[in-house]
């Protein structure tokens, strides 16, 4: 079934379903998925609180069943994914793997510019605290590479432009 998905991974707050939606809006034959939305909708808990009361490792086997479902259910979608999503095993078996890349600052800045940045700072556990989030970042930033298909640096266009390269790539 996976044949025709595209998973979108990247450090949280890069944008990725922002690009999700504009990628179904160029191409209106699939649409678009968000896994930890999916998350929340099958634990009816928001993932933050997920984090709090389970822990990461809970939250990380409900991202593995979550890429499992995708797998076997799912096709003609782009599946926007939480931060650490890249590391399910199964990821390749979902679809077509693109890697949104940026800087640490720049995805810092993208957030805190953000109308709504309180609400988007919130909502993302692992970034409350900035300093343990960059960490976090480096940890991940080559192991993103690894698991991609496709890899976009996002900090180079708008998102209109960055929808039509990965479609084109894709």
């Amino acid at each position: 079934m996976a044949g025709r998905n595209l998973v979108l991974i990247g450090f949280m707050g890069v944008g990725k379903g922002a690009l999700a939606r504009e990628i179904v809006r160029q191409d209106p034959s699939l649409y678009a998925l968000d896994t930890d939305d999916m998350i929340e909708s099958l634990t009816n808990t928001k993932i933050k609180k997920i984090f709090a009361t389970a822990g990461e490792p809970a939250f990380r086997a409900l991202e593995r069943k979550t890429a499992d479902w995708l797998a076997a259910n799912v096709s003609n979608a782009v599946i926007s994914t939480g931060g650490g999503f890249f590391k399910v095993p199964t990821i390749k078996e979902i679809g077509t793997v693109a890697y949104l890349k940026a800087d640490f600052d720049w995805i810092l800045r993208r957030i805190l510019d953000a109308p709504n940045a309180r609400k988007k700072l919130k909502k993302r556990p692992l970034f409350q605290d900035v300093e343990k989030a960059k960490a976090l970042f480096n940890e991940r930033f080559e192991a993103y590479e690894s698991v991609a298909d496709i890899v976009i640096d996002v900090t180079k266009a708008e998102k209109e432009d960055l929808a039509k390269e990965i479609l084109d790539k894709w």
